[in-house]
């Protein structure tokens, strides 16, 4: 399907049209970093520039004060006293020696009145120097950049004393401002140079920067930031899935309303670890990742979440929780109708079989023996419910072991109850155990009835430890080793050939889960006579206990009635699978 006009697709093409500022987001971040980068660079070169020229003028003018000074040091003074101005004096001849030798422009001497002893032009010793000499004939030192007849020159000017420290003249050494300028101009494209080098770094990177950012919001405008993060919001919020999202340290990102509703999280679990909020256990190994697969199943509570974990770029992930509550509730009623329905076929199985029998006695005319083949018959059925049901008071799982006997029948396999099997009508959730018993029977029925097994037997103990309850499952099949003692609680792994309607490996799953839901657990051993024992503990599940023993005996040694009434509904409902009665 192709991108429309709303999708951030169809933005992309239609930003690249459009003419003007740029609206992708790594373009503005480019623009304005090599904007600043510019200014920065324009501003440090104004900045060093500035600085500089000051710093090459007051050079010169310090330079030119100490010309002036050594000047001032040699015997002018005497000779300014003793002559008078000259072209060819020795005031004029020491000045132009001092002059050539510094590279000085001039080197001025002059007595209280201004007039000047020597000069670059011979022509004007003994006229009055064109600037004004105070502060030098009143004992200062001056430096400044000045016009003079020569031209602007940065001058040094110091007073000219006599032995007795008298001030007598001046001396005015000027620096040509034409060489400093000439400095200050040949400084500038190595400063221009370094600025450029600066500025072209700076550029290449906010170009890197720039690009990495435009992978990392795939070229996105900052329009199409906020349309996608508002469409995300409204998404995320409006799934009946749960969505969770992790950073790359396991701590919550975001969450949606339909996954703190399936976890139980409070909305302030954001940005937290995910073990901190929901503790250890299977639903925060499949959630982090250290439980991998796809359809994971994990119990929440009281409800069981289906789990799809996707890894993403920046090694964070994205988790989705889907409710199979029901459809669990329903898959285990289902598992009790499809019992049900096999006890149901195999008897009619029988019970057309006994049928033909009896026909064939009352053609033949043998009615004594007719007679005693149906009291045999109706009192080993009877007298088969009657065992289990005064062991078993609780109607749902009696039931099932009576179903399971007559379909084991039929498969040649005697199933049989221990001895030390003891349950009460007290079960918190029967459904729940007829789910692992008879997943566990199914398993034991197929082992026991196989061509590896060593008896065809099945033995079933069912007892009460205070509120917990113990299930055995033993079979006389081959076994299971050591080495898949663990595998063969894990979905989808069997070593049955999967039906053309389904797939194998999920009973044995279906036990330790529903095991584990109620704190429970399960494991396989050997059993004494070979074969394999599947041992379930569930922790809690009887109610308290009332007036009544677990064997059905009041306090006061007589029948508990609530024990009785029990156990006359396990007799009917155990009755009624074995002779097909159809209830109302």
């Amino acid at each position: 399907m192709s991108a429309g006009p709303n999708t951030a697709g169809g933005r992309r093409r239609s930003g690249l049209l459009r003419f003007g500022r740029p609206r992708r987001v790594y373009s503005q971040v480019l623009l304005t970093q090599l904007a600043m980068a510019a200014g920065v660079t324009v501003l440090a070169t104004g900045l060093f520039l500035a600085p500089f020229s000051a710093e090459l003028d007051a050079q010169a003018m310090r330079r030119a004060l100490a010309i002036a000074e050594t000047t001032a040091s040699v015997p002018v003074a005497e000779q300014v006293l003793a002559t008078r101005p000259a072209a060819d004096g020795p005031v004029q001849a020491e000045a132009e020696r001092i002059r050539r030798a510094t590279g000085a422009e001039y080197v001025v001497v002059m007595d209280r009145r201004g007039v000047r002893w020597s000069h670059t032009d011979p022509e004007k010793i003994g006229r009055v120097v064109s600037t004004d000499p105070g502060d030098a004939l009143a004992g200062h030192e001056v430096m400044e950049v000045d016009s003079g007849t020569l031209g602007r020159s940065a001058r040094g000017k110091v007073p000219l004393r006599d032995g007795g420290g008298t001030v007598v003249g001046a001396v005015s050494v000027g620096i040509a401002y034409e060489g400093v300028r000439d400095r200050f101009l040949a400084a500038i494209p190595g400063f221009l140079g370094y600025a450029g080098g600066a500025l072209a770094a700076g550029a290449l990177a906010a170009y890197l920067i720039s690009r990495r950012l435009q992978r990392q919001t795939h070229d996105l405008a900052f329009s199409d930031i906020s349309a996608l993060l508002t469409e995300r919001e409204a998404m995320l919020h409006s799934l009946r899935e749960g969505v969770v999202a992790l950073d790359g340290s396991g701590r919550v990102r975001l969450m949606n309303d339909e996954a703190q509703r399936l976890l139980g999280l409070a909305p302030d679990a954001t940005g937290r670890p995910l073990a901190e909020v929901l503790g250890e256990g299977r639903t925060t190994e499949v959630l982090s990742g250290r439980v991998r697969g796809e359809d994971l199943l994990a119990v929440r509570g009281s409800r069981v979440l289906v789990a799809n974990r996707m890894e993403t770029e920046d090694g964070g992930a994205v988790v989705t929780l889907r409710d199979r509550t029901e459809l669990e509730r329903l898959g285990r009623e289902l598992d009790a109708t499809r019992g049900l329905i096999d006890a149901l076929r195999a008897q009619d199985h029988e019970h057309a079989n006994r049928m033909h029998t009896l026909l064939g006695l009352l053609e033949l005319g043998l009615y004594e023996e007719a007679a005693e083949f149906v009291t045999e018959v109706a009192g080993v059925h009877r007298a088969t419910a009657e065992q289990i049901t005064e062991r078993i008071h609780d109607p749902l799982p009696a039931a099932l072991l009576v179903g399971k006997a007559t379909v084991a029948a039929e498969r040649g396999v005697s199933l049989r109850l221990a001895p030390a099997t003891r349950l009460p009508d007290r079960l918190v959730d029967p459904q729940g155990l007829v789910t692992i018993v008879g997943n566990l029977v199914d398993n034991a029925l197929d082992a026991a009835a196989g061509p590896a097994a060593t008896e065809p037997r099945v033995e079933v103990e069912l007892r009460a430890e205070g509120r917990a309850v113990v299930a055995v499952v033993s079979d006389g099949g081959p076994g299971v080793p050591d080495e898949r003692r663990e595998l063969v609680f894990t979905e989808g792994w069997s070593t049955k050939e999967p039906p053309a309607h389904g797939r194998r490996g999920l009973g044995l799953a279906l036990v330790r889960r529903l095991a584990e839901r109620q704190g429970g657990s399960v494991r396989v051993e050997t059993a004494a006579g070979g074969g394999a024992a599947f041992t379930v503990v569930l922790p809690e599940a009887l109610t308290e206990a009332g007036t009544g023993e677990e064997g059905g005996e009041g306090r006061a040694g007589g029948p508990d009635p609530a024990s009785t009434a029990s156990q006359g509904r396990a007799t009917e409902a155990a009755a009624g699978v074995i002779s097909g009665e159809r209830r109302r």
